[in-house]
């Protein structure tokens, strides 16, 4: 075997093993009082927002959280708050991983965030429609956008009965609903 055809077949066997090794989506399953949400998250693309999301899903910090921003035909947000007023302690911020080639479309799972392009920390939101504004165009303060790190594969049409939900301004909250949606649990399902 030649010299070149050894190192061809090194790089197509490298490639090959690269591939299998590949990472999975990560399973996870939320249950609110309006039904249940499945997700799928992408460590390939947000590894530090994914470890971020799972640890505190893990820790129990969703449970009994509610859904504190609801804006039909834009997003739905929570992952912050127990009540309008009572938001709950988070860790440090995870740095922004929006410039994985994720956009902010219909049912994807992004994080939400100050106006400091790095302050992520527990709240998330599903959006409702293709939100393109909020997608990465460059890494300046105005062009971060929102770090995507998932998508709901099944329970849509529970998203989709939050975003109707009647709202009410609360405690300096402009979009909170007048009849709480809780997230009971979020679970690790793979």
């Amino acid at each position: 075997m030649t010299r070149f055809k050894f190192l061809a077949l090194s790089v197509f066997l490298l490639s090959f093993s690269l591939l299998s090794f590949a990472v999975e989506p990560v399973k996870i399953k939320m249950v609110t009082n309006k039904g249940d949400i499945y997700l799928e998250l992408y460590p390939d693309k947000a590894p530090d927002t994914v470890k971020n999301f799972i640890h505190y899903a893990d820790n129990n910090f969703y449970n009994k959280t509610i859904f504190h921003r609801v804006i039909d035909g834009f997003m739905i947000q929570g992952g912050g708050y127990t009540n309008a007023q009572d938001r709950k302690k988070a860790l440090s911020p995870v740095k922004n991983e929006a410039d994985n080639g994720l956009k902010n479309d219909r049912g994807t799972l992004a994080m939400a965030r100050t106006r400091d392009p790095h302050s992520a920390t527990t709240q998330f939101f599903i959006n409702l429609k293709n939100n393109d504004f909020l997608n990465f165009t460059r890494k300046t303060m105005n062009g971060w956008g929102y770090t995507v790190f998932g998508k709901v594969t099944k329970g849509m049409d529970v998203v989709d009965k939050i975003a109707k939900v009647k709202i009410t301004q609360t405690a300096g909250q402009p979009s909170i609903p007048v009849d709480p949606v809780y997230i009971e649990d979020v679970d690790v399902i793979q």
